[in-house]
């Protein structure tokens, strides 16, 4: 029988978790992030334009990972859950501004959010050695 170690790991750096979970779990080999909303770690505050609030979960994400040492290169799924899917094209070009190719897999669907316009949670690769 194989035992999975998992290790929890948190930022002051990315909003905190408002129930029982963690910001991030790393799990053989691999990092896997809560979804993340769009509010500002300092000030809570949350942007109007979905291309801003996908920037800040963005950062929020970019700040758990660094925690590990690992950046956004490094993951290799991500869940985007939008408010409403006509925002995709404005959630896409910001998304964009992150990522370089090769890609991460993605999957956006349309979810009831509570006054947010995205959440975002990826699944990262820790390179051998890290």
């Amino acid at each position: 029988m194989t035992v999975t170690t998992k290790t929890a790991f948190r930022t002051t750096n990315a909003p905190q978790p408002a129930g029982p979970y963690s910001q991030a779990i790393e799990a053989n080999g691999f990092v896997y992030t809560a979804g993340f909303g769009p509010q500002d770690p300092t000030t809570g505050a949350v942007a109007d334009s979905v291309a801003e609030q996908t920037r800040q979960v963005l950062r929020n994400i970019q700040a758990i990972l660094a925690e590990r040492g690992l950046t956004l290169d490094d993951c290799v799924k991500t869940t985007v859950h939008l408010a409403d899917l006509a925002d995709f094209a404005a959630f896409n070009e910001a998304y964009q501004e992150f990522f370089s190719e090769p890609y991460p897999v993605r999957t956006t669907v349309g979810s009831q959010l509570a006054n947010i316009l995205v959440e975002i949670d990826v699944v990262a690769a820790v390179p051998e050695g890290r």
